[in-house]
């Protein structure tokens, strides 16, 4: 195994040119389970880490370009306000240690279903800036990243530079299921963020499909609800029934398995509670800024 080590972008993008096959690593927190585990053995690894503009985050009007190697611990302590969903599953992240090392461009890169950023990179909305030495950039949007279990939409030769999510402009949650409280891949995990300004609803689920996933059909349900009832405007705390059948349709998108984690119909019900409880969550917040009383969905 060769070990590439580039000093700068340029450097990054032409080692890639010339070794399609070369696996990028910056934090190493998945690459290095599976080289331990002789899961894989590529003939070549990417060293990014002496790219620092991997590690920068940009805080624009209306969005946040976060380098690709940005350490989870940075964006709790730097991004709360403007992505506090990302920075709640980032508290869930495995150890402090790996929180110091992981950043989202890893599990981007490596596409799993149980990576803990992609629910919450899901309702948020973004898109992953990638780039290749022959053919530039280009923006692929969060819905059309993952196409399959641990494959995304890059060419061989391209590589993730940053991430541009959506700055939040309403209060987002995220809650996982895991067998412990840490150190522990996701059973099942659910993101959600309230869009106020287009009148919108975003969900992201996580280890309950092949791929991560929106929970489509329940947010236009949820969506058509909320403006038909005049709950943006008015405030008022969402009906039990409303709740219930987002809830329901949440659990009714993911497509999960069994395995040592947890069952195919634990995941789904699993996801069912998540959504409900984040709904009310969200809710409560987004009342509380209106000036709202306290209650908020059973």
């Amino acid at each position: 195994m060769d070990f590439l080590r580039p000093a700068s972008w340029e450097e990054a993008l032409a080692a890639k040119a010339e070794h399609p096959t070369a696996v990028p690593i910056a934090g190493g927190t998945d690459v290095m389970v599976e080289i331990n585990f002789d899961h894989r053995r590529p003939e070549y690894l990417l060293d990014l880490n002496r790219i620092s503009e991997l590690q920068d985050w940009h805080v624009g009007e209306e969005t946040v370009q976060l380098g690709a190697s940005v350490p989870y611990t940075k964006i709790m302590e730097n991004l709360r306000t403007e992505l506090p969903g990302l920075a709640l599953a980032s508290h869930t992240v495995a150890s402090p240690q790996i929180r110091n090392r992981g950043g989202v461009g890893g599990n981007l890169g490596t596409a799993s279903p149980a990576g803990d950023a992609h629910p919450a990179l899901l309702a948020a909305d973004c898109e992953v800036e990638v780039e290749s030495q022959a053919r530039g950039s280009r923006l692929i949007p969060i819905d059309a990243f993952y196409t399959g279990v641990k494959r995304n939409a890059l060419e061989a030769d391209e590589l993730i530079k940053s991430v541009h999510i959506k700055k939040a402009d309403g209060p987002q949650q995220y809650s996982k299921v895991g067998t412990r409280n840490a150190m522990v891949i996701a059973v099942c995990a659910f993101g959600i963020a309230l869009h106020p300004e287009t009148r919108t609803v975003r969900t992201g689920i996580g280890s309950a499909a092949p791929t991560p996933i929106r929970a489509k059909a329940a947010e236009e349900f949820l969506n058509s609800a909320l403006e038909e009832g005049g709950f943006w405007d008015n405030g008022k705390i969402i009906t039990p029934s409303i709740a219930k059948q987002f809830a329901e349709l949440c659990s009714g998108a993911a497509n999960p398995i069994d395995d040592v984690r947890g069952t195919a119909s634990y995941r789904k019900h699993a996801v069912g509670i998540m959504a409900r409880r984040t709904l009310g969550w969200t809710w409560e917040s987004y009342r509380s800024g209106k000036g709202r009383g306290a209650e908020g969905v059973a």
